[in-house]
């Protein structure tokens, strides 16, 4: 089993200055912990694998292909596998738990 806690996994991130901490890769899957500050932009380009995001905590908005949507601690959002996706009106520190399917790079 692996078992993680998030304030853990949060200060592995910070300590190793990225924004983005990955802590399992599987076969088929890997989950990561990315991070974005307020008023801060987000460079992600599409992606290769589908992929989940569940906000931790903060508040934004994401647009997904050409949908935009508010999100907040709670909220689920699927990008499907190369689809242009980006955070951005960060108006708090977000915390997202990413799942990408198959494992990211």
């Amino acid at each position: 089993m692996k078992a993680f806690r998030l304030d853990e996994l949060e200060a592995e991130r910070a300590a190793n200055d990225g924004a983005y901490l990955q802590f399992v890769r599987e076969r088929n899957m890997s989950v990561g912990l990315y991070a974005l500050d307020a008023g801060t932009t987000d460079p992600q380009r599409p992606h290769a694998q589908d992929e989940v995001y569940l906000v931790m905590s903060g508040r934004a908005s994401i647009t997904v292909g050409m949908e935009t949507t508010q999100v907040a601690r709670g909220s689920v959002v699927y990008v499907p596998a190369g689809t242009p996706h980006k955070f951005h009106h960060i108006s708090e520190d977000l915390r997202v738990m990413v799942v990408f399917s198959p494992p990211e790079g």
